[in-house]
């Protein structure tokens, strides 16, 4: 991530292949992005990806089995866990994917990145 949409700005940090980013501005080549905790950065394009991803912003998200919050529990997530989302559905819910393969559902609420 730089401070400004050229290889030659400043380096600001680095951030993991598929931490969930918001697309706020796009010129040739860049992308100026928002991250989870509201700082605006540049990144080449080339590193973006169109797979999206959530980020838990709770200490602790519960992943169901079904979107109500009477399923079964399928596994927890905590603070800053990236997420695949697969989709959105009806009602504040998501379905995600955890990395190691693990499906469910979670409240809209407790991701960044939608």
């Amino acid at each position: 991530m730089y401070d400004a949409p050229s290889a030659k700005s400043k380096p600001l940090f680095i951030v993991l292949a598929g931490t969930p980013v918001e697309l706020v501005v796009s010129l040739e080549g860049w992308s100026k992005v928002r991250d989870s905790r509201g700082d605006l950065t540049w990144i080449e394009k080339k590193h973006l990806s169109e797979k999206r991803n959530v980020i838990v912003r709770q200490d602790r998200a519960q992943i169901r089995a079904a979107a109500e919050d009477k399923a079964a529990l399928v596994f927890e997530a905590e603070r800053d866990v990236v997420l695949e989302l697969l989709e959105a559905v009806p009602g504040g819910w998501i379905k995600v994917k955890h990395r190691d393969g693990q499906t469910g559902f979670l409240k809209a609420s407790q991701v960044w990145g939608l």
